[in-house]
């Protein structure tokens, strides 16, 4: 029996959660800061602390412990809003942000490192929502999300 991918790249996603909670919560936590009642940084701040302690935890435990729990349509919906909620954060962060050549001091800093951290776990989970989607996909089509006929032909 081979390892299965995607639990190294659980891994990652919740590492890089952690990662932009540390640093979303540096800047959040400075006192008289222009980015510490942003709302674009607290939404980074959830979305590290959804990543990492609900999203992640659910797409990795569920399917082995709890097969009740990891309905064959929550598994994707979840990667699928989880990637949205990236796509969104990184964007607005980026776009709220200064020029690097502008950005000085070690709030900014800590915020563009969460930019880029946000924008790789965009990538994970585009890539981990693909395979979710694919594999609804191939669930649909094996049949088992019809419902089985107790019928006895031929009686």
């Amino acid at each position: 029996m081979t390892f299965p991918w995607i639990y190294p790249v659980r891994a990652v996603q919740a590492l890089f959660g952690v990662i932009v909670i540390g640093l979303t919560g540096y800047a959040v936590s400075t006192y008289y800061n222009e980015w510490s009642y942003s709302d674009t940084v607290n939404f980074l701040l959830f979305l590290g602390c959804w990543t990492a302690f609900v999203a992640v935890p659910y797409l990795a435990i569920s399917p082995i412990w709890f097969p009740r729990l990891a309905h064959h349509y929550a598994i994707p919906a979840v990667e699928v809003i989880t990637m949205i909620f990236w796509f969104a954060g990184f964007i607005a962060m980026g776009a709220t942000l200064p020029p690097p050549k502008w950005c000085h001091g070690s709030v900014c800093s800590s915020l563009q490192a969460a930019t880029v951290f946000g924008a790789f776990e965009w990538v994970f989970f585009a890539v981990t929502s693909y395979f979710g989607i694919v594999d609804l996909m191939h669930h649909r089509r094996g049949g088992e999300a019809k419902p089985h006929s107790n019928v006895n032909i031929g009686v």
